[in-house]
């Protein structure tokens, strides 16, 4: 036949977007239960035989306002890789894609752009800054979309989805009345998160807490009776105007004759009592505690056991409002701080301050500091739906990978707090509660036409103004894309889905929350495996941020090295609970890896040249052959334990093993020996059996690198590889059967327990072993890998190393030799190594210039030598003393190595 030609360069900007666009248009994204797959019919047939597995996944979905990093390169990898790993299986594979509306952010991006313009949302007003969100919404998702594609993610887009289309709008308006009519939704009066910046209340989860640079202001407090004064300290003093008691507690005896005397506020002349409550640590400062209702969380806590006032003394803009005294009002807080030490300090009210370092919340959009401020806003109460989800993870219903992350999962169940899910922002869904003059509250599926109380009509109500908080549509994602609350086929098909990939920055945000809400509106968890990954970080160990510069935009590595090269590189480093260290030229990596592929099929495409492919029995297999099958087995059985428990890197090191080393540096280099010495039959046998190699080498590294290995599948002469497995009667070594379409679809290999044999793995192991040490040898005595040298065999008898008898010629080309001697005694002028049953020994003869070895062995013994004097200093200074224990075993570790090196070299000038 002919050979087939593969571009001479490996090129991904010629094939990835043509082979993303066949997939796509063809319908190889759709689950095979859709009528439109390409591959239905293979469904119907199976289902009809057996119940067909299904696996679903939901991807997180992205805010629309921004544009994919190295984070979601990361995600997006990982999914695409288990949902190719389970599609090739036969499962009936979902992976739905869709964008989240992000209401605080895409809220941002617009107003930033109107403030440009010299306008406010208020210029536009609510119906015309809709408009103009949405128009920011399309252009930012038409980007997103693009992205993917180009990281090569196989979702069906025919199922996209928006956390704020129709359908999602319906089922967050159905979740919010039925919390409401179950009881489990409330408006009250509480002291909330509140980003003066965006004008909104936030969640306790959606402030961020960083240290910062703060200080203890000492103040003091007068008797109201003008019988002396007490010293209290805060580290916001402008706050105390809204103090409305001052407590002790009330175990300590040093103040227990105090409690119920009343102090005078600073500044105000207003009078305040002292309380007794077990809050107060009395081993903290001064034991005595001042406390504001209105603007702590732990003082608002106290204020209700006691009754006590609440004033709130800010603006929603965070400046101080009519509740201080006029001097200080429509200051922001840090300007008010400044002027009230000032006047403290003139009444002789102000003891001084201490520099420290606190935790202090921050927006986690805008990064503004939040204020705890008191506001009307709407509750879901966590409890009931905290206690289902805990349940659920106890009784194995779901289950993490890896483990580790069920612990912060039940910590934060167990201490969750009500969750405040109403927002001052425009663009999201809007609060579907409407308030009647007669004051009725009104909280409805459907717009209502009247008040049931009073009968008032449409006109008379007013809706709430507020938008619901992000995260109340993205924790109904697994069902609301499906369908919900309609029973639609999906939602029936691939409900509840399989797996979530994510990161562990949302545990809090949205992976618990999917849970409650899938057992409390469904009666089922939904998912069972949740895959927590790590972040991708810089080489230094820091977060990929803006600020630092230090992010890496996974569209210039997929322009630099294909997407192929991103993709894989990622699920190599990406190790279980670990995060990843990558710069640029971490990509080189991945590509090297593509380039290997490409370059190894293209030689055995290559060779098909003047050759027949011919059925290969069994039998007519040679050791090299069933040794290559089993390493094959091997490989796509630890590939496939691997991808079921979400150890990306284990698997795509267990097919790089394979690839690389096994098939292109041993097996196809081993194989040379039939072209150049076999006859016109062996040559034949021997590219056909490459050839169903490569196609099943495909198939195991699709999932990892999809674009090159379907570039290369859609070259190989399949109708002939099929009809050749079909006359060698489906051999026992080889895997599934060919699949004649595209390679996505392909059956992913199946190992079986038939297709390894271990004592032909023993004896290859035991050959590569000696071509190792031999290889080894021509490195450390600076021979060219073309000159060809000649070495002696001192073999164990009964070994494994007796392969190396019969299997000399292998010897001889994959170690560059001219003879292999086999001797029972130990040769003179020879420089030898040793192994397992055997020794190995290279002959100082005429192929040898014996001078030059000698210089080179001196010179680099005198290198050891420096390197062993440098770590006895160190290890016999301060250095020992001083450092960590691990870099001080390291040092002697290094010189462990270095006399180690100067004994063998000096071994090998005793041989010379």
């Amino acid at each position: 036949m002919k050979g087939i030609e593969l571009e001479k360069a490996y090129n991904p900007k010629d094939f990835e977007d043509r082979i993303y666009r066949d997939w796509d248009s063809k319908g190889y994204f759709r689950p095979a239960s859709d009528e439109q797959s390409p591959v239905h019919h293979t469904y119907l047939d199976n289902s009809k035989n057996a119940a067909v597995s299904k696996y679903t996944v939901v991807i997180p979905p992205p805010n629309v306002t921004g544009v994919l990093h190295m984070g979601h390169g990361l995600n997006n990898t990982l999914q695409d890789i288990v949902v190719r790993y389970h599609r090739m299986k036969g499962d009936n594979t979902l992976w739905i894609p869709g964008t989240d509306h992000a209401g605080i952010a895409t809220q941002n991006v617009v107003e930033r752009a109107l403030k440009k313009e010299g306008k406010s949302r208020n210029d536009l007003g609510r119906e015309k800054f809709i408009e103009r969100t949405w128009e920011v919404t399309h252009e930012h998702h038409d980007t997103i979309v693009k992205q993917q594609k180009k990281l090569g993610n196989s979702v069906d887009w025919n199922r996209e989805r928006f956390t704020y289309d129709e359908g999602l709008s319906k089922a967050v308006r159905d979740v919010f009345v039925t919390l409401y009519e179950r009881g489990l939704m409330y408006k009250g009066q509480r002291l909330v998160n509140w980003c003066p910046r965006c004008g909104t209340a936030l969640a306790d989860d959606e402030v961020d807490h960083v240290d910062t640079q703060g200080a203890m202001y000492h103040l003091y407090y007068e008797y109201a009776d003008g019988s002396g004064k007490i010293e209290v300290a805060t580290t916001r003093p402008e706050t105390f105007f809204g103090d409305t008691a001052v407590a002790v507690n009330p175990s300590d005896e040093r103040y227990t004759a105090l409690v119920g005397k009343m102090l005078k506020l600073p500044l105000t002349g207003k009078e305040i009592p002292i309380i007794a409550d077990e809050y107060v640590d009395k081993e903290f400062g001064t034991g005595m505690v001042k406390i504001t209702p209105a603007h702590d969380p732990n003082d608002w806590e106290v204020g209700k056991r006691h009754n006590l006032e609440v004033i709130n003394l800010l603006n929603p803009d965070g400046t101080l409002n009519e509740n201080v005294p006029e001097k200080y009002r429509g200051l922001k807080c840090e300007q008010a701080r400044k002027l009230v030490i000032e006047d403290l300090t003139a009444a002789g009210l102000f003891k001084g301050e201490e520099k420290m370092v606190h935790s202090v919340g921050h927006c986690y959009r805008c990064k503004t500091v939040v204020e705890p401020y008191l506001s009307y806003q709407w509750f879901v109460k966590m409890k009931p739906l905290a206690d289902k989800a805990l349940k659920a993870w106890r009784d194995g219903e779901i289950v993490f990978y890896p483990r580790k992350w069920e612990n912060t999962y039940c910590r934060w169940l167990e201490n969750i707090r009500d969750w405040c899910i109403s927002r001052q922002i425009w663009w999201g869904h809007r609060i579907p509660a409407w308030y009647c003059e007669c004051g009725e509250t009104i909280v409805s599926r459907e717009d209502p036409v009247c008040c049931p109380k009073c009968g008032a009509g449409a006109d008379k109500l007013k809706q709430d103004p507020d938008v619901l908080d992000t995260w109340f549509s993205s924790w109904l994602w697994p069902f609301s894309t499906l369908g919900w609350p309609e029973t639609t086929e999906d939602l029936k098909a691939f409900y509840p889905t399989t797996a979530l990939v994510t990161a562990y920055d949302i545990i809090f945000f949205w992976v618990a929350r999917m849970i409650m809400a899938g057992l409390e509106f469904t009666g089922k968890a939904p998912f069972k495996d949740i895959y927590i990954h790590g972040l991708v970080r810089d080489k230094q160990g820091r977060k990929m941020s803006k600020s630092l510069g230090n992010g890496i935009d996974p569209l210039e590595i997929i322009d630099q090295y294909g997407a192929d090269a991103l993709k894989f590189t990622l699920s190599f480093l990406c190790a279980q609970g670990q995060d990843i260290l990558v710069d640029n030229d971490s990509f080189k990596m991945g590509s090297k890896f593509c380039n290997k592929i490409w370059n190894a099929s293209r030689y055995i495409l290559g060779n098909l040249e003047g050759r027949t492919l011919i059925p290969v029995k069994d039998e007519e297999l040679t050791e090299l052959d069933r040794w290559i099958y089993s390493e094959l087995n091997k490989a796509a059985s630890a590939a496939r334990e691997a991808l079921d428990n979400y150890r990306y890197n284990d698997a795509s090191s267990a097919v790089y093993e394979f690839f690389w080393n096994e098939f292109c540096d041993w097996y196809v280099e081993a194989t040379k020996l039939s072209f150049w010495h076999g006859d016109e039959h062996e040559k034949d046998r021997a590219v056909s059996v490459l050839l169903n190699i490569l196609e099943e080498s495909l198939r195991l590294m699709h999932p990892f690198v999809p674009f090159v290995t379907e570039e290369i599948y859609s070259k190989l002469p399949l109708a002939q590889i099929v009809e050749n497995r079909k006359k060698a009667g489906n051999c026992s070594v080889l895997s599934n059967s060919v699949y004649d379409g595209m390679l996505i679809n392909a059956p992913y290999p199946e190992p079986g327990a038939g297709r390894e044999d271990k004592n032909i793995s023993l004896r290859f192991d035991s050959l590569k072993e000696i071509i190792g040490k031999v290889r080894a040898l021509r490195t450390e005595c600076g021979i060219e890998p073309a000159a060809k040298i000649n070495v002696a065999l001192k073999i164990e008898k009964g070994s494994s190393a007796e392969v190396a008898r019969e299997k000399s010629d292998m010897m001889s080309l994959l170690a560059g030799l001219s003879k292999v001697e086999f001797i029972d005694k130990t040769p003179e002028k020879a420089i030898g190594t040793v192994g397992s049953g055997f020794e190995a020994f290279l002959l100082v003869d005429e192929n040898i210039n014996k001078d030059q070895l000698k210089t080179r062995f001196t010179k680099e013994i005198e290198k050891a030598q420096k390197s062993c004097q440098m770590s006895q200093n160190k290890l016999n200074g301060n250095f020992a003393k001083n450092a960590p224990a691990e870099v001080v075993q390291q040092e002697r570790d290094r010189l462990a190595e270095s006399q180690q090196r100067i004994e063998k070299l000096e071994g090998y000038l005793k041989s010379l």
